[in-house]
């Protein structure tokens, strides 16, 4: 079995889920969808049911049996095993004590964001908190609404470490966007603006 295929980062979070209780892959990707945009654009159909199988393929879950719903196929529901709780327990501790630094496609463009130009650069960082704002309001909503369902807080402590992110990455977005319309902070006129750039 590829290597590659038990570095998937989903690897973690389908152990974590099934932990939680036996599942099948469809009820796997329900779960996900359901805790958020965050777990559910790392996980397509294929992806995930590729994740079971590699996590199956390396004693980390086993097949439990098999469940119909009405005349649909009949569906492997998929249980943990003691060396997945191992491996889980293992990757979650060197998760949670190792900060790693993750370069994000944000971080890549902030590292240019002298070749918009001020203007340019201002509206679209007003425009990136306008929409951290719109998604983070609909996730304290959705974390509102699974608490009050009866979810346990533990089960969701990863959308609350999210909202955090998202509501520090609004005020940093906010305040930059702030400090360029006010002219806080230089533009080198050795830039070249995207205004020169296109005249």
């Amino acid at each position: 079995m590829p290597r590659r295929a038990l570095d998937n980062p989903l690897v973690p979070v389908v152990l974590g889920l099934l932990l939680e209780r036996p599942a099948h892959p469809y009820q796997l990707l329900s779960a996900l969808r359901d805790r958020g945009d965050a777990h559910a654009a790392a996980a397509t159909r294929g992806t995930l049911y590729n994740t079971v199988t590699a996590l199956a393929g390396a004693g980390w879950v086993a097949a439990q049996g098999q469940e119909r719903a009405g005349n649909r196929p009949e569906r492997t529901v998929y249980t943990i095993t003691p060396a997945g709780h191992a491996e889980l327990v293992r990757r979650l501790d060197a998760e949670i004590r190792d900060p790693e630094r993750e370069f994000t496609r944000f971080v890549a463009a902030v590292s240019h964001l002298g070749a918009l130009g001020p203007a340019d650069a201002a509206d679209a960082l007003a425009e990136r908190a306008r929409r951290l704002r719109d998604r983070t309001a609909a996730d304290e909503a959705r974390l509102g609404d699974a608490l009050a369902a009866g979810v346990p807080r533990l089960h969701v402590i990863e959308a609350e470490y999210a909202l955090a992110l998202a509501r520090a990455e609004t005020a940093w977005v906010e305040r930059t966007a702030d400090e360029i319309r006010s002219g806080s902070l230089a533009w080198p006129t050795a830039v070249i603006s995207r205004e020169d750039h296109d005249t």
